[in-house]
């Protein structure tokens, strides 16, 4: 079949909910994705940061099909012999205290949410269903009608009310805000460290450390929604430790399985998470054997291949050779490892059409909120690569 050919079966028989760029992929492999045609592009989005160890990772290929081999599915009415394991490498890797796996990114959300609440109730002295949580605007946390209901994006929101009460939006990166809306009823404050759907907004420098301090002071669990910046995106396990913090709660997932299976998990503390009994929280799938499997050796990949301190190391380059680039219409080129982003001024007429004129030339991008191209490639990338994905980038962009 030809690219046409797939794209009019996706346009006949798929709910117009997303709106891709016209290349059918069908093979990948490290930084580097192959379409229906036979024509190579390096991936530039890392499927939003999921195949952070880059596609196809063998190693966590062959653990896959190792336990696929075995066992896939008990559910939690039973244990099994790779959950255990799955919380203890991982509790050592990120100093938590507590595990609660789910699925995907959302559901993580969702658990942590239903947490604090409880736990604001319990432990903090919350009247019943008085629980407020504070969230910033231009936050992305999923697309459930709870979360899409404390979002500002109206694309996200308006057309799905009514939605669930007990939040409060303030502006990202601003303390007083923060501080002026927390009450006796506060049980958290749900914050991204870096932004990425609204264009990599990085907050300023001290914020997080000022945000422990005030959220400890009044009581407050600090949720940090790592799901995008953790597992070494931002040339750290956890961006959170760019500013030496820890939240009372952190949630991952995507890069948990490299791209291989949905993974996802709420990590807390012992205070938080131990407010939940039998039966109160679940999920069939949720710290499965298949998907505790296919995470431990994903977090080995990322230590032991050093692919957060490559991120570090190739973000450095490639944030540089973006800042190099000579054009009147961009405004701003910021990011933290590879974690990164040209935003374009209004009068350039949107970002899409640089992504696809980079498509053309063999890297895949994607833009975001119309003036902004994001860059995130697999932390597999080296210098060689680095430099080949700049040469291609910096005509197209200065035009």
């Amino acid at each position: 079949m030809r690219q046409s050919d797939y794209i009019e079966l996706e346009d006949k028989f798929g709910a117009k909910n997303y709106k891709p760029l016209d290349v059918v992929i069908e093979k990948g492999e490290g930084v580097w994705v192959w379409d229906v045609d036979g024509n190579k592009y390096m991936d530039c989005l890392s499927a939003y940061s999921a195949v952070n160890q880059g596609h196809c990772h063998p190693r966590i290929k062959a653990a896959m099909l190792k336990q696929a081999d075995k066992l896939t599915l008990t559910s939690r009415a039973f244990r099994n012999d790779q959950l255990g394991l799955f919380y203890k490498e991982l509790c050592a890797l990120t100093e938590s205290h507590k595990v609660l796996p789910m699925n995907s990114g959302a559901e993580a959300v969702e658990t942590a949410i239903k947490a604090v609440r409880k736990w604001g109730y319990m432990v903090k002295g919350v009247p019943e269903d008085r629980a407020e949580i504070i969230v910033c605007a231009d936050n992305f946390h999923g697309r459930t009608i709870t979360i899409v209901g404390f979002s500002t994006d109206p694309v996200s929101r308006k057309g799905f009310g009514p939605f669930t009460p007990g939040f409060k939006v303030i502006p990202f990166g601003d303390i007083k805000a923060l501080e002026k809306a927390i009450t006796k009823n506060t049980v958290a404050f749900l914050v991204e460290p870096i932004q990425g759907e609204a264009g990599v907004i990085i907050p300023p420098a001290g914020y997080l450390k000022k945000i422990r301090e005030i959220c400890t002071a009044n009581k407050v669990a600090l949720i940090l929604d790592e799901i995008q910046t953790g597992l070494g995106r931002t040339g750290k396990m956890l961006a959170e430790e760019h500013e030496g913090i820890q939240a009372d709660i952190t949630l991952i997932g995507k890069a948990l399985s490299g791209g291989f299976y949905p993974v996802s998990a709420v990590l807390s503390n012992t205070e938080v998470l131990g407010v939940l009994k039998p039966g109160e929280h679940g999920s069939t799938f949720g710290g499965n054997p298949l998907a505790c499997a296919v995470a431990r050796e994903a977090l080995k990949v990322l230590t032991e291949e050093k692919l957060i301190e490559n991120a570090q190391a190739m973000g450095e380059k490639f944030l540089n050779g973006l800042k190099e680039i000579k054009n009147d219409k961009i405004k701003e080129v910021r990011g933290r490892g590879l974690l990164l982003a040209v935003e374009f001024k209004l009068n350039a007429g949107g970002a899409r059409q640089y992504c696809e004129k980079l498509k053309e030339n063999g890297l895949l991008c994607k833009e975001t909120h119309d003036n902004i191209i994001r860059f995130a490639p697999p932390l597999v990338i080296n210098s060689k690569q680095v430099y080949w994905a700049l040469e291609r980038i910096n005509p197209i962009l200065s035009t």
